[in-house]
């Protein structure tokens, strides 16, 4: 369970933002949306946009992660959501005809129905014991997938196409991806819009009545339901919103790729969705974000060094949990204590 120490959430929970730090969030919006674009066309490295698409999405999976440390649980199962994900909107897509765009919410409600039903017995259980649980989600998901007809077992399923035009009242918001001279850069927008609404979601429920009340899960839970708080019914909710964003992820996923086999998400991916939440700060909303960035091109940047590359970032990971227990973003925390 995480420490009492690490419980605080970025921006400070219950508070409104504050004018400097308004700044930063349109900073980094802009940066975001115009300043990446402009670097990437100066540079001329157009595979940076599928890059930071995966950056983008494997954060909003580790946000889902993050909400159940919130609650002073430990999810090594998210791999297995984001798996089912994509073959929920691969197989709507494929087989029944449906819109790509309503896959998306589709494939995250379904994650959350499966958390639910796979929740309320687990979640009863002490919290070493549902980590232990949810360590076999993905390989059970995979082999799931291997067995299905519907999802062509090893084989996957491949030639999915890329979304077409999303319109509404006869508007078109987002035009057909395959029409588009460079749909990696769209990919990259819709990627970055995804997450950062991934995040203002929960930042808003962190500073919500909702928030508090999970918050309290992590600090004594025997208190908590002694004063009158439905302990089991917040869990069983937080994992389902953590599950939603696994599955949202992985239909994301699912369309870049145009394909999806069993082992498109695998143990290793949960284990380092968890990762990403560690190295970022589990006591911020955005750490999973930082954390994300961080680990993601820490390896692509270690993997220069060889077969060395796993002892050194085994090694790394090590040492900056030592030194920064509370992830990257308590940094800041330490220059805010020292003005």
């Amino acid at each position: 369970m995480p420490n009492q120490t690490q419980s605080r959430p970025s921006l400070k929970s219950g508070k409104a933002l504050s004018m400097p730090r308004l700044l930063g969030v349109a900073a980094f919006l802009a940066f975001v949306f115009a300043g990446v674009p402009m670097l990437i066309a100066a540079s001329g490295r157009w595979d940076f946009y599928y890059t930071l698409t995966s950056v983008a999405l494997l954060s909003i999976g580790a946000a889902g992660v993050w909400l159940t440390f919130y609650i002073g649980r430990i999810n090594i199962g998210q791999g297995a959501y984001a798996l089912a994900g994509g073959y929920v909107s691969a197989i709507l897509i494929t087989q029944v005809g449906v819109s790509f765009w309503l896959t998306l919410p589709l494939a995250g409600l379904f994650c959350a129905l499966i958390s639910v039903l796979i929740g309320l017995p687990i979640l009863r259980l002490r919290g070493v014991y549902f980590a232990m649980v949810t360590l076999v989600l993905t390989e059970v998901a995979r082999l799931t997938a291997l067995a299905l007809p519907v999802t062509h077992g090893a084989k996957g399923i491949t030639s999915i196409p890329m979304p077409g035009a999303l319109s509404v009242f006869g508007i078109t918001l987002i035009p057909d991806f395959a029409t588009l001279q460079n749909p990696r850069q769209a990919f990259y927008f819709v990627a970055a819009t995804l997450m950062i609404l991934a995040y203002l979601v929960m930042w808003r429920i962190v500073n919500s009545r909702l928030g508090h009340l999970c918050r309290s899960l992590q600090q004594n839970e025997e208190l908590s339901a002694s004063i009158g708080v439905n302990t089991a019914w917040l869990r069983v909710l937080a994992y389902a919103i953590s599950s939603f964003f696994g599955g949202v992820a992985g239909a994301m996923f699912v369309s870049i790729s145009q394909s999806i086999y069993p082992s498109s998400f695998v143990v290793q991916d949960s284990v380092n969705f968890m990762l990403y939440c560690f190295l970022g700060g589990l006591g911020y909303v955005f750490g999973p974000m930082l954390g994300t960035l961080l680990l993601y091109f820490g390896w692509d940047l270690l993997s220069a060094t060889g077969r060395y590359q796993l002892l050194l970032y085994s090694g790394i990971m090590i040492a900056l949990m030592l030194v920064l227990p509370n992830g990257v973003l308590s940094l800041f925390d330490r220059k805010e204590g020292g003005k």
